[in-house]
Parts: C-alpha cells; structure tokens; sequence
C-alpha cells in the first residue's frame, strides 16, 4: 500500500491560506450582489466570512478592484469553457443568432450548473452599474477571445448598419444581456414567478430579443 504523502506545515499553511481566499471571494461576491459593490466594506466580507481578523480581506486583495477580478475570473474561466465549444460549433455560420447565442448561452448554462441561490449574475449587474468598476467587467468579461470572436463575427453578420448604430445596439446589447441574467437570477433567489422555467429556455428567450434588436430596421 502507498504511504499516505506527509503534508508539510507549509503546505498546511498555503492550503489554509487557498480556503480562506476562496470563502472571502465567494462572500465577497454575494455581499456585492445583495448590497452593491460600494456599500460593502472589507471589514464587513470578513465578519460575515467569519474572519476575526480584521485585515483578512486586505491581506489577501490589496484593492476592492483586486477582489472584483478575483470573483470574476473564477467563474469567467467555465464560462469561457462553454463558450469556446459554441464559437466552435458555429465556425463559418452567417446567421447572427449563432453568435448571439454564443454570447448568451454560456453565462446562463454555468448558472444553471451551480443551483439555486446564486450572485454571479446580480454581482455582474452590480459592477456594470458601478461608476469606478465597471471598466474591470469590460475588461475581464467581454474581452476573452472566445467573446471577441463571436462579437467579431456577429458584426460581420450585421456590417450592413450604420457605424453609429453597431455601437449604439451593442451597447444595448450588453446591457439586455447582463440585466436580463441578473434579474431571472433574483427572481430565482426570491422565489418569485420567472417567464420561463429553465435557465436554458430563458437563454433561448434573450437570444430572440437580442437578435430582434440587432436586425431591427435603422430609421433615423
């Protein structure tokens, strides 16, 4: 029989030091979901990570924006997963909603996968609201190269509108997007009635919204 490997103390330590930094992430990132990322201190992500040491969220993120890519990376890295298998799949295709839905999908089948009650999408909507943080969202969220080529692609499929009109529905776009998940996640939470009954159908249902808007008439 294999000996079972000795755990040094420092090993101990750097796991003990992994599990508080992922228990802080994950408070973090519901306490920002429920109150917004502004109205939430270090101390009060330690208190309720059940910390007693004051400063434990500070050791471990230097900044509020350190902490914020921190939960953002952690779930962006599964998304990107589902997402670079849809851009995959899609490779070649000339209808908008492919690429639209290689950008709706993925987020909505990863929350599915974790259950009921999540933040992921409520902390999203938090940040993208957030004056001082949202560029982080931009920049950890929208610039994968998986979501880069399917918006590449989708303005391919859409080259036809106004310059001013791309920018303009993509912004739209976006914020449909973010705001649609974060509130079927709350309603979730809330126990409340959602329009449809699955995370898939409700990725199925933003698409065809979403691709509505991208195709809609320019007339002005």
């Amino acid at each position: 029989m294999a000996a079972t490997p000795h755990k040094t103390p420092e090993k101990e330590q750097t796991g003990r030091a992994h599990a508080t930094r992922d228990l802080i992430v994950a408070t973090a990132e519901r306490l920002f979901a429920e109150h917004g990322v502004n109205s939430v201190s270090n101390r009060q992500i330690g208190a309720a990570a059940g910390q007693g040491n004051t400063t434990a969220v500070s050791y471990h993120f230097a900044t509020k924006a350190d902490l914020i890519r921190a939960i953002l990376r952690k779930h962006d890295e599964r998304i990107d997963v589902v997402r670079e298998a849809m851009v995959a799949d899609a490779a070649g295709s000339t209808d908008a909603r492919d690429w639209i839905a290689c950008l709706v999908v993925p987020p909505a089948t990863h929350l599915a996968g974790l259950g009921t009650p999540t933040w992921f999408g409520r902390f999203g909507a938090q940040v993208a609201t957030d004056p001082a943080h949202r560029r982080i969202l931009r920049e950890e969220s929208f610039n994968s190269p998986s979501t880069m080529r399917a918006v590449t692609e989708l303005d391919a499929c859409v080259s036809g509108l106004p310059p001013r009109v791309q920018l303009e529905r993509r912004d739209m776009a976006r914020q449909l997007m973010v705001h649609g998940i974060a509130e079927r996640e709350r309603a979730l939470a809330e126990g409340t009635a959602t329009p449809r009954n699955s995370w898939a159908e409700a990725a199925n249902g933003l698409t065809d919204a979403l691709v509505g808007l991208w195709l809609a008439p320019v007339t002005g």
